[in-house]
């Protein structure tokens, strides 16, 4: 049952959550026969962000869409292990997928504002995960709020009403970006979000996912190291050893360490261009 939203419901939706720790306890995912990425254990710590590398292939959006189940939507996929986020097993019985993408958003790689809804009701799309109702009122506080949280709020302020989709390409992600921490998630999840983007969105949206972290963990896909090097705390570097065997995480650690002073060759050779 639905109930209308009091001021402190309200107040409690525009403050950010305490992040918590999300676990990766030996977790491989596929399609059918086929095993996309296998075995990967990876503590993500909160209020920071983590970037996933390595060449094409090795299952990297795989995994980021396994922590939210979202990959289990697609015909035939499978997941095996234990993704837990601040104890709770994503993946338990009792647990249902729904709440478990309200406190895992995720961003894709392309912006995806829905072309019929204003700029407004986009931000505000997802509230009902929440199995909130929001009156007209509070909705715009929330929509303003998270369109500030995503420094769009002044561009936008003066045409809410029209659609999503006549924002240039860097604040269609913005505007996506605000749709997802509009829920309040505890993660968000992030696959290759500024690869559609010129320089100066990039380094908009760069800029925004240092100041989310202060609120949110995050866990971002890139194919671009020196965006990694740039905005994360820890990377993780996948790759496939051998052809035909699925992708495993190969070294994890802190990024400087892992550009700068990597354990493992294949890392080493992978920050440095030499594959990938």
């Amino acid at each position: 049952m639905t109930e209308t939203l009091t001021d402190a419901l309200l107040n409690e939706m525009l403050t950010p959550p305490a992040s918590p720790t999300l676990r990766l306890d030996h977790v491989s995912a596929g399609y059918g026969t086929l095993t996309a990425v296998s075995d990967v254990t990876l503590d993500i710590e909160a209020n920071s962000v983590t970037a996933l590398i390595g060449p094409s292939g090795c299952g990297k959006s795989t995994l980021l869409r396994s922590i939210n189940r979202l990959h289990e939507t697609i015909p035939g996929a499978r997941v095996s292990g234990h993704i837990t986020l601040d104890g709770d097993d994503l993946y338990g019985p009792e647990i249902d997928p729904v709440d478990v993408r309200a406190r895992v958003g995720m961003v894709f790689q392309r912006a995806n504002p829905f072309p019929t809804m204003s700029i407004r009701d986009n931000v505000l799309a997802g509230t009902g995960l929440r199995g909130k109702r929001l009156t007209r009122s509070q909705g715009d506080d929330l929509a303003e709020q998270s369109l500030r949280d995503v420094k769009l709020w002044d561009e936008v302020k003066d045409r809410l009403g029209k659609s999503g989709a006549s924002l240039s390409g860097g604040q269609q992600q913005r505007l996506c970006i605000a749709r997802a921490i509009a829920i309040q998630p505890e993660v968000l999840l992030m696959d290759e979000p500024c690869s559609a983007l010129d320089p100066a969105s990039t380094a908009a949206v760069e800029n925004l996912m240092l100041a989310l972290k202060t609120a949110y963990t995050l866990v971002v896909v890139t194919h671009n190291m020196a965006q990694a090097a740039r905005v994360s705390d820890t990377t993780a570097f996948l790759s496939v050893t051998q052809p035909g065997r699925p992708g495993e995480l190969i070294e994890a650690g802190p990024t400087k360490r892992i550009f700068n002073d990597p354990l493992r060759q294949a890392t080493r050779d992978y920050v440095d261009g030499k594959f990938g």
